[in-house]
């Protein structure tokens, strides 16, 4: 029963990533990539290494799994938050289609503020 339970939950592990890359091929900027690829790959490695867990069973298994998933959990949203923030500084324009940009809110919100002082 728990071999069928991880192979399940890779399964859709495995459909997360495949998303994942699909919207890195089909989003209109990189901003829009970066949420696809943030999101998804990040819920489907952690979805496989669940279904891995379950899977072994073992506990030497499960502490390195859990410490992995802990380890992608952070790294993953804390780099495409970086990247982002790079490419906007870069100039990186957004999609024409784009409504709302909060770097450039905050930016213009530090700028008043500053006059102001």
């Amino acid at each position: 029963m728990s071999d069928a339970l991880g192979l399940t939950i890779m399964s859709i592990g495995v459909l997360f990533n495949i998303f994942g890359c699909i919207g890195l091929v089909r989003l209109p900027d990189v901003y829009n990539r970066l949420q696809a690829a943030t999101k998804c790959v990040t819920a489907g490695t952690c979805l496989i290494l669940v279904g891995s867990l379950i899977t072994l069973g073992s506990v030497p298994a499960a502490a390195k799994g859990l410490i992995c998933i802990a380890f992608i959990l952070i790294t993953s949203p804390t780099a495409a938050h970086a990247l982002a923030r790079a490419a906007h500084h870069a100039g990186v324009k957004l999609w024409n289609k784009s409504v709302v940009d909060r770097y450039e809110e905050d930016l213009h919100a530090a700028r008043a503020k500053e006059d102001s002082a």
